[in-house]
């Protein structure tokens, strides 16, 4: 019987390369979390106490590969085309049958805020998610004051749907989050899988 070995997933766009996180990425790693740290903060869990050690970061690449080649989610590192690591994004949750559908979070580190990284690597990801993993619906979740992230997504062609109480801990709080989707054939009005 032959084994085909599947290739580890590589998503290109037009500045940014996305591909799965390697043991050799921690120092990069490391350093623009630190570097980042006040700025991540607001938005995300707390960090547990090993968040940044080694041990940890191994977890974190052992969990991304199991993940994806399982289908359950893609964790992706967000590379500048000269290497350098600007940020992460994941689609998660994947679920099949019926539902067809993932869930997408990220983050970018400070230096790289708002220069429209994080943009190319959602449309890059919803493509490959309609496309190739043959999804229907991916959905997305930020807080309300949060409208960097908002922006984004609504500049990404997700659509807003409403509020989820409660939905995440976030900086140690439960708190409300404003919840977007994107339809592979989305009948709300235009949106392209680019």
């Amino acid at each position: 019987m032959l084994f085909l070995r599947r290739r580890p997933v590589r998503l290109e766009a037009e500045r940014i390369v996305l591909r799965l996180p390697a043991h050799a990425d921690f120092n990069a790693w490391s350093a623009l979390r630190i570097e980042s740290r006040d700025f991540l903060t607001p938005w995300e869990p707390v960090w547990s106490p090993d968040h940044l050690t080694r041990k940890s970061f191994t977890n974190r690449v052992y969990w991304a590969a199991r993940a994806s080649k399982g289908g359950t989610a893609l964790p992706l590192f967000l590379l500048r085309r000269d290497g350098v690591l600007l940020g992460a994004i994941t689609l998660d949750n994947i679920r099949r049958g019926p539902a067809q559908t993932g869930t997408i979070g990220y983050w970018i580190g400070k230096p790289f805020a708002r220069q429209g990284y994080m943009r190319e690597a959602i449309g890059v990801l919803v493509h490959h998610a309609f496309t190739t993993l043959d999804l229907s619906r991916i959905e997305a979740a930020c807080l309300p004051e949060n409208a960097a992230s908002r922006g984004v997504l609504e500049r990404s062609g997700f659509k807003y749907e409403g509020v989820a109480q409660s939905y995440l801990q976030i900086n140690g709080r439960w708190r409300n989050h404003v919840l977007y989707a994107n339809l592979r054939s989305d009948r709300r009005g235009r949106s392209e899988a680019r």
